[in-house]
């Protein structure tokens, strides 16, 4: 894949943490840089292609009532209780 290149500015302290990774690593700014833009962009492109389908899903009527979709957080116990979560019961009344 031909590669290209792009500046961009970045905080003074990131650059700094980026600095001491390439040190212990022997890896250059760039490939960091580079990796990071790249597991940016395809989580961007997963999330923005979720958010689509749910949108089409929804625009055929494939969708939840808010009310029972309460109505089922209210009646699900939290991982940590038994009960609803107190942060649940105290909105949805």
């Amino acid at each position: 894949m031909p590669l290209t290149t792009f500046a961009s500015r970045v905080d003074f302290r990131a650059k700094k943490r980026l600095e001491k990774l390439t040190k212990r690593t022997g890896r250059s700014r760039s490939s960091f840089a580079a990796e990071a833009i790249e597991e940016y962009v395809r989580a961007s492109e997963w999330q923005i292609a979720g958010v689509r389908r749910a949108m089409r899903a929804l625009d055929r009527g494939e969708g939840v009532a808010h009310e029972k979709v309460k109505d089922y957080l209210l009646a699900t116990p939290s991982r940590y209780s038994r009960e609803p979560t107190r942060f649940l019961k105290s909105r949805c009344r």
